[in-house]
């Protein structure tokens, strides 16, 4: 039952005084829209604290899409702190928006950012507080439609039960899409069974209650997804892509938080995509075709981002930002147009193999602060095989030329636990940073102050990759690798630290499960766990028996390796990348075969293109 829309500020207001960080739960920021009369109203929500899920792009471009058209608006909603959250339950106050402090579960359409696996719970908690009801099949008819986006819809089926729909790739352009169908619907009365068989037929959306999970000797035990019989859903659902990235709007972020939050700075997406095809990264196949904002456009969206929002530092953000083709011009322009204004241009995690003099200089010249990079592996046959197509050569041109531009500082990001990784393979991370530490010693000098950190992360085998079909590592092989590792290391200057692997493993088990992962999801949250990310709530011990309590092992579910011909719990869903091609890879991977990157050569035949009608779109010397 949809509760009414009215303002419950003033029952909140008193608890402010009683919470950490209040700030959190203000509404009314620089930028925020102000007129949110509807009169058909969404509401978009990270399932996460307000610091963390401000600053997401995503959520900015659908929340200026949506209140830039007639009729509607669009409010925001984050989940309250632990502490919030139960003084609310205590109160009897469900989740508010943020805007008008008005019910969540009085809007017409909910959007919830599906953002990481371990988000899981939080999306639990986040429906409940709201008073929602959790099973999708189980709303009322005047209940609003709750749809999930973002990054980790590639294997949404463990929250599947969760959702109305799923919106699978882009959002620009699909939500207004959605938003207006929805309106219309309901407007002539349209039941609910009706609406969603009206959406399932809309570019990359995903019903899940369209869909029966069938389990035979063609598929793994977590069976595979196919349509009701009479449903009109399709067999396989691909994901909406924009061609036209340059039609989009560039300055997304036009709110400036009370507080601060993570990423605290303004930022401009300046390209989609990644064709360098890393087999274990699955943005780098799922965001695919690689599409470019032109570089005046990236220009003008900066001075205005920065103008509005009086940030003093612009991120320049994507994938692989240092692979736009004409990053070295858009990055020397900006720094020359900023001199003298305290402001900061930074970029992401740099490409060894294209980060040269002109583009360490660039970044470097407005402030020198450390720098980034990600060989992922310690040898060169593991990086072939996960095709990161970098050498130790490009690493030491890229040192090399960081620190020649006066950098002092740099962080190098691993993985173990990687297919085909031996003990050899963990020794040269510690060697390679060890390498990189020397280098900068002599180019700076004995006594110069130069640092070197590397990060150590599990590794974690994703759905629409080349590895799916891998396992993850057992968590005493991960206690052992990471010994192994840190008595590798001779020099006491450099800096080591790893990821936990008891997140990791939860992260492996939502990533690999089908539909009964829900049950799994459930009982987790019914036993306490919520804020899965945040290590001070993290609580193994609790996951560990909700799994028993489902007859489940959670090592047991992480750890298997699926049959490279077995039917997937995700394969009705698709990025637009070609099974067979992921296939090939998984193959080339057991060799140590590269694959090139096809906007640097040819086409690599991932089937992207011909399968979404698109095409790679750049706009400099390699358009």
């Amino acid at each position: 039952m949809r509760l009414p829309r009215t303002d419950r500020y003033a029952e909140l207001e008193p608890l402010l005084a009683q919470v950490e960080h209040p700030s959190r739960y203000l509404d009314h920021e620089w930028g925020a829209c102000d007129d949110q009369r509807g009169p058909f109203h969404a509401c978009l929500i990270y399932a996460d604290v307000y610091e963390v899920g401000q600053p997401n792009l995503g959520l900015a471009i659908l929340y200026n899409e949506l209140n830039q058209q007639e009729g509607f608006s669009c409010e925001r909603a984050f989940l309250p702190w632990v502490d919030m959250a139960d003084l609310m339950r205590e109160r009897d106050i469900p989740l508010l928006s943020l805007e008008t402090s008005s019910p969540v579960a009085s809007f017409d359409l909910v959007g919830i950012t599906l953002a990481h696996e371990l988000v899981c719970t939080n999306i639990v908690e986040t429906l409940d507080l709201a008073k929602i009801t959790l099973r999708a099949t189980e709303r009322d008819e005047d209940e609003p439609l709750v749809i999930a986006g973002g990054p980790s819809v590639w294997n949404c089926e463990p929250v599947a039960p969760m959702f109305d729909a799923v919106l699978l790739g882009d959002g620009e352009g699909a939500w207004v899409e959605i938003a207006r169908y929805v309106r219309d619907a309901r407007e002539q009365g349209v039941a609910r069974a009706d609406i969603l068989a009206g959406l399932s037929r809309m570019a990359g959306v995903y019903v899940p209650s369209l869909y029966d999970v069938v389990v035979d000797d063609t598929s793994t035990r977590w069976g595979y997804a196919v349509p009701r019989p009479g449903s009109g859903a399709p067999e396989v659902v691909y994901k909406h892509c924009v061609n036209d990235f340059a039609a989009t709007e560039p300055v997304a972020q036009t709110i400036v938080p009370y507080m601060g939050v993570v990423q605290d700075r303004f930022a401009v997406e300046v390209l989609r995509g990644c064709a360098r095809g890393c087999r274990f990264c699955q943005a780098g196949m799922t965001y695919r075709p690689v599409r470019e904002r032109p570089a005046d456009q990236i220009l003008s969206a900066v001075h205005a981002g920065l103008r509005q929002s009086g940030y003093d530092e612009c991120s320049l953000s994507s994938l692989s930002t240092t692979d736009h083709s004409e990053c070295a011009n858009i990055l020397s322009q900006l720094n020359r147009e900023l001199s003298g204004k305290g402001v900061r241009v930074s970029i992401p995690s740099q490409r060894l193999d294209s980060f040269g003099v002109d583009m360490a200089a660039a970044v470097g010249s407005s402030r020198r602060a450390g720098l980034t990079f990600a060989p992922e592996a310690g040898s060169q046959r593991l990086r072939d095989v996960i095709n990161k197509n970098v050498t130790e050569e490009d690493l030491d041109n890229a040192a090399t030329n960081a620190f020649r531009s006066g950098y002092r500082r740099m962080k190098l990001y691993f993985m173990m636990g990687l297919p085909t990784e031996t003990d050899d393979d963990l020794r040269g991370i510690p060697q390679l940073a060890e390498h990189v530490l020397a280098l900068g010693r002599k180019i700076l000098g004995p006594r110069a102050k130069v640092s070197v950190s590397i990060s150590v992360a599990v590794f974690v085998p994703k759905s629409h990759t080349p590895f799916q079909w891998a396992g993850q590592l057992p968590l005493e092989e991960v206690h052992r690798r990471q010994q192994l590792m840190i008595h590798a290391a001779s020099d006491r200057a450099l800096r080591i630290s790893y990821h936990g692997s008891w997140p990791s493993l939860i992260e492996g088990v939502l990533s690999k499960m089908g539909r009964r992962g829900f049950d799994l999801v459930y009982e987790a949250w019914r036993r306490g766990c919520r804020f899965d990310a945040w290590t001070d709530q993290f609580r193994f011990d609790a996951w560990n028996d909700a799994a028993a309590a489902v007859g489940l092992d959670l090592q047991d579910v992480a750890c298997e390796e699926f049959d490279v011909d077995a039917r997937l719990p995700w394969d009705h869903t698709s990025p637009g990348v070609s099974k067979g091609y992921l296939q090939r890879e998984w193959r080339k991977a057991t060799q140590a075969q590269v694959t090139a990157d096809c906007t640097r050569t040819t086409c690599t035949g991932c089937g992207v293109c011909p399968t979404l009608d698109t095409s790679n779109r750049l706009v400099g010397e390699r358009a």
